[in-house]
Parts: C-alpha cells; sequence; structure tokens
C-alpha cells in the first residue's frame, strides 16, 4: 500500500502516499505530510500526541516505576455452561427418561475498591470471568462460576465506554456477526446452529428434520431477540461508578461469632452479568417428543470495555515546577519517611508520592528536629552505607523504640491528635494542561486534594512568575481548581542572604520576599464559594518562608496546613448531598413476537416491533 517510507524512530515520514484499486496505483495525497503508526496512516497532530503520550510512559516506568493511574480494560463475564443430553439407564431399565443436567450460569465480574492498593498497574487489560459447568447425566446441573472481583485503588473513577468511543472493543453480539461475515446462508445457518445446540451422537441430521427441534428452535431465537432488546436498553445508561469510598469494612467483623453465623462477602459493584446455562434434554419433553436427543449451549456473558482513571486521595496536594523543593519538603514533613528521591536537577519525581503527617496535642510532629538535614538522596545512601562498614547500626535505637530514661529521642513529646497526608506530585511546567511534559498525568493525581498548597523556589530570579504560571495551568485544566489552594511556600530560603553577616544580602532577601507577597497579595486572591457554587468572598494566599532542607519555619507550616484540613473536611461535612428520587424497580416490558413458521427461510428473524 506504501510506495516509499523513510524509518524515523517509531514512526514513518511519507512523502507520497498510495492505495491500490482495480487501475493499479493511484496518488492519494501529494507532498502531504503524514506519519505511519501501528499500521495506521495518521495526521501530524495526532501522531504528535502519540509519541507525547510514549515519552511520558517511558519516563513514568524508569527505575523500576509502575505507578499507573489511567487504564482501559475489557471485561468478559463467564460463558454458561452446556446442557446435556442423556438418558436415564439402571438394571431392568434400559430405556428411562432424559436425565440431562442444564448447564452452570457464568459467573459475574465486579469491581472492588481497597486501601490496600496505590496503582492500577495491577489490574489486568483483559479479565474473563468463570465459565459455568457443563450438566451432567443424571439430572445433575452444572456449577454455576464464581464472580470475579477487580480489585482497584480508592479514589477511581470507573466509566463504561460508549459503543460510538474507538477504544471499545466488541460486545458478544458484534463478535458473533464478524464471524458470519463472508458465508454463504447455508453456511451461516450451520454455524449459527453448532454454537446454539448439543445433539446426541449420531441423531444430529435426524433432529433437524423433526418439527419439535424446529419448534424449539424458533423459540430459541425469539428469546434471544428478547435478549438483544434488553441488551441494547442497558446500553443506553453506560456504567458510571465513583469509588472514593470503601462499601464494607473487614474490621468490623466480630471475630468472636458464634458457629454457624456466616460471613459477608463483599463483592463490589457489578460490571459484567454472566451468561445464561443451556437447557439439558428434560426441558424439551412433551406430549409429542417423548425423547428429546438435543439440548442447548450456554449463553455468551456480557462483553464490555471501561475506563479506569484513579485519583489520588490525598488532604494536602503540592503543587510547583520542577525543582522547587516538593520532594525534599514532604520527608521534611514526614521525618524522613517518604520513599522520594531528592536530586538537583529536574522532573526526579516522576510518579505521586504520599505521607502521613502525624502531629501532638502540643503542635509537635514527628520530624520537628531543627538539627536534622535532608540531604540529596545519593549522599543520604553515601552516608548511610559508611556507617553500616563502621558498624554504628548495631547500637542504634529503632524510630519506636524509647530510652527508659532521659528525654525521648523522638520528636513528638505528646500523643498523636491528629494526621494528615500530604502527595508530592511531579513538576508541572508551562502548557502542562496540554499535556506537556508529565501534563494529564501530573495533573490527575491533585484534582481531588481539597487543599492545594503552592511550592517555589525563593532563590530563583523570579518566583512570581512560576506562581503565574502554576495557577494558569491549574485553571486551563479545569476551572475551580485554583481556589483550592490556601498557601504559597517559598522553598530554598536559606540560599538568601548569605550567612547573615552581610546586611545588603540580608536586605536583599527581604526584598525579594516582600515582593513576592506584594504579587500574591494583588494577583493571587481566590474566591470561596459554597456548595452551590456561589462567590462568599476574596481570600488571600498565606506566604510562608521555608527551608526544607534544615526543617526551618516547618512546624509553623504543619501548624497552619493542620486547620486547613480541619476545615476543608468540616465543609465536606456540611455540604448537602441532593438525594435522586427513589425509582421502583420495575420488570422491562416485554416484547411478543410472533412465531416465523419458514424459519428455514431467514437464519436469524429480525425482531419485530
Amino acid at each position: 500500500m506504501l510506495a516509499h517510507a523513510a524509518r524515523t524512530g517509531p514512526f514513518f515520514s511519507l512523502g507520497l502516499v498510495y492505495a491500490t484499486d482495480t487501475r493499479g496505483l493511484r496518488q492519494v495525497t501529494s507532498f502531504q505530510y503524514v506519519r505511519y503508526i501501528s499500521g495506521q496512516i495518521v495526521d501530524e497532530e495526532t501522531a504528535e500526541s502519540i509519541r507525547r503520550k510514549r515519552r511520558t510512559d517511558w519516563k513514568r516506568k524508569q527505575r523500576g516505576q509502575r505507578f499507573l493511574d489511567h487504564a482501559i480494560i475489557h471485561v468478559r463475564a463467564g460463558k454458561g455452561g452446556n446442557g446435556c443430553v442423556a438418558f436415564h439407564r439402571e438394571k431392568f431399565v434400559p430405556y428411562g427418561p432424559p436425565s440431562g443436567g442444564n448447564g452452570g450460569r457464568g459467573g459475574d465480574v465486579h469491581i472492588l475498591p481497597t486501601p490496600h492498593l496505590t496503582t492500577l498497574s495491577s489490574v489486568s487489560p483483559s479479565i474473563r470471568g468463570v465459565s459455568g459447568g457443563t450438566g451432567q447425566g443424571s439430572w445433575l446441573n452444572g456449577k454455576h462460576g464464581v464472580p470475579t472481583i477487580v480489585k482497584v485503588p480508592l479514589g477511581t473513577i470507573v466509566k463504561e465506554l460508549l459503543p460510538d468511543d474507538p477504544r471499545r472493543a466488541k460486545n458478544e453480539y458484534e463478535a458473533e456477526e464478524e464471524g458470519l461475515e463472508g458465508l454463504e446462508l447455508p453456511e451461516k445457518r450451520a454455524k449459527l446452529r453448532a454454537s446454539r445446540w448439543v445433539h446426541y451422537p449420531d441423531y444430529e441430521e435426524d433432529n433437524k428434520q423433526r418439527s419439535e427441534f424446529k419448534e424449539a428452535e424458533r423459540t430459541l431465537y425469539r428469546d434471544e431477540r428478547i435478549r438483544r432488546v434488553l441488551r441494547k436498553q442497558r446500553m443506553t445508561s453506560p456504567i458510571i461508578l465513583d469509588l472514593d469510598t470503601l462499601e464494607y469494612d473487614e474490621s468490623t467483623e466480630d471475630p468472636n461469632a458464634p458457629l454457624g453465623v456466616s460471613r459477608q462477602q463483599n463483592l463490589g459493584h457489578l460490571l459484567a452479568t454472566g451468561g445464561a446455562g443451556g437447557f439439558g434434554n428434560p426441558h424439551f419433553l412433551g406430549q409429542d417428543n417423548r425423547s428429546p436427543k438435543f439440548a442447548t449451549r450456554g449463553y455468551e456473558g456480557e462483553w464490555k470495555s471501561f475506563s479506569l482513571e484513579m485519583k489520588l486521595l490525598a488532604d494536602v496536594g503540592l503543587v510547583g515546577m520542577p525543582n522547587a523543593g516538593k520532594s525534599t519538603l514532604l520527608r521534611s514533613l514526614s521525618a524522613g519517611r517518604a520513599k522520594t528521591e531528592v536530586a538537583g536537577y529536574a522532573f526526579t519525581t516522576l510518579n505521586p508520592v504520599i505521607a502521613v503527617v502525624r502531629v501532638a496535642e502540643d503542635g509537635s510532629f514527628e520530624g520537628d528536629d531543627q538539627l536534622a538535614v535532608h540531604d540529596e538522596t545519593w549522599a543520604e545512601e553515601l552516608k548511610e552505607r559508611e556507617m553500616m562498614e563502621n558498624g554504628e547500626f548495631a547500637f542504634s535505637m529503632t524510630r519506636n523504640q524509647r530510652p527508659s530514661s532521659g528525654k525521648p529521642e523522638a520528636s513528638m513529646n505528646s500523643l498523636e491528635s491528629f494526621r494528615f497526608t500530604v502527595a508530592d506530585n511531579p513538576g508541572l511546567i508551562e502548557h502542562a494542561s496540554d499535556n506537556a511534559g508529565l501534563g494529564h498525568s501530573f495533573l490527575r493525581s491533585i484534582e481531588r486534594s481539597p487543599v492545594l498548597v503552592y511550592v517555589v523556589d525563593l532563590s530563583s530570579d523570579s518566583p512570581w512568575d512560576a506562581l503565574r504560571v502554576l495557577k494558569g495551568e491549574l485553571e486551563a485544566y479545569k476551572p475551580g481548581m485554583s481556589p483550592k489552594a490556601r498557601m504559597v511556600l517559598a522553598n530554598k530560603a536559606d540560599l538568601l542572604g548569605g550567612d547573615g553577616q552581610d546586611p545588603e544580602a540580608v536586605l536583599g532577601a527581604k526584598e525579594k520576599l516582600r515582593k513576592l507577597e506584594e504579587f500574591v497579595e494583588k494577583e493571587m486572591k481566590v474566591c470561596t464559594q459554597d456548595a452551590e457554587g456561589n462567590v462568599l468572598e476574596e481570600r488571600p494566599l498565606v506566604v510562608v518562608p521555608i527551608s526544607a532542607k534544615y526543617n526551618m519555619n516547618i512546624r509553623k507550616v504543619v501548624g497552619m496546613l493542620r486547620d486547613f484540613v480541619e476545615e476543608a473536611r468540616e465543609q465536606e461535612k456540611l455540604v448537602v448531598h441532593v438525594e435522586k428520587p427513589v425509582q421502583e424497580e420495575t420488570e422491562p416490558e416485554m416484547v411478543e413476537f410472533e412465531a416465523d413458521e419458514e424459519l428455514e427461510e431467514d437464519w436469524r428473524p429480525e425482531p419485530r416491533t
């Protein structure tokens, strides 16, 4: 199909594109720059979008990181088991009645949120339910397929893909129609019968000539048309789930419950329903057919495609340019427990990291140590390796140990009274709302944080320009995100003013901080809104100079963040949820179909309305 292609990495730059027809090669596009990707010709804009997505995925998979916050999954519920054709045999009863069992029902597919997962990388892109068991003789029905549970992290949004979405896979009916394309009418009829009927050995041709089998076939196709109509009705209301809360907590179960008390099994939310099992030959027993030698096969389960999008549920989200010191700040807030990489180059953090901040009654927090220094990762690893080689860890205290006398080594001087979570997000650059850099992968991770904190590098030439870019990108991605910001942290303040002995350096540092405060006062005001979206008042942001590396002014930041989180949690409780009126469950209206006497002439009758 292609006459000329010059390879450039994963793409092909084409000067001329040709297509084959009955007259040979004809020119389709002349001197148009297009790209050939994965067997398809796309325009330059689409190719650039695909190239950017591949580069983003490659960046996020470096150094063994497998964080995944968006995925497309294709779900197939379990197929129903086939019915059985059998006859009862015992001593002195050579010709017993039909005894074939029905097939088991296919297993459903459910989705369940769990707090034990933090990424979608463990979710398989193709999920298949358990098929039902085949019926056996002696009236033994097949076993029902066990449900399949897909576990996803809390905060996952599940959306069923609509029929016009190109990412959606074919459903069970479309796949069957695709398999029948190009076949003649007798071949289609034979293939359809083979996928729907089970015959007693050597009786298939004899069954096809019997009037009882033809009547059963008409009934089967009529029921199938009803199933198709109901399936189309369900497709008009796609599944949309917001899995931000636990449906059932296992910790509430009583471990001392009496024997015999069944435990509640939490399956989550239903995604796809398993297919019905086939009928055994006793189902077709009648006055005119005392020895039915045919049974039906099980139905296919539902085939659906879903989009999974995970949004982190952190109380506070750190928003800043690359290399602004967000990872160092997270280590300072969590006493070094956060597993983030700290280095002197941009895009050190490629995946969001969440840490827990524990606050005591007197305002101290775990990590409130003025002597601690949070250096770059390579320096800390080198220091730890030297201490291990020298044997300094042999008699050192662990984090949870306290000495029997003297002042506790831990930085918290009283019991814990409050805790909240902080998310360190990848650096945000200009045009991130257009998916530049890590783009939407970053912005999606902070969308649900009720409190946002801007982190800027005070030692840079113009930290106010960084604030302008951050606010603009948040609003460009989703209007209404910037009012969540509550404060501005001017990090790396230790790099200004020198050693404090130079009056001019100290005066320059104070002047720079004053200009930043004036900029925030004029251009960074946010509007508070109520639950209905009405503007209540304008609120200025608080500017706090800090040094995350040397734990300077961090205790003040923790106290303010605690107040912000408590206020956000109270507002969340006061939000009035408008409940939708409960609709009475009504059985779907059954469509009446007349029996088609000329079934042999039409291999699949159309539904009549």
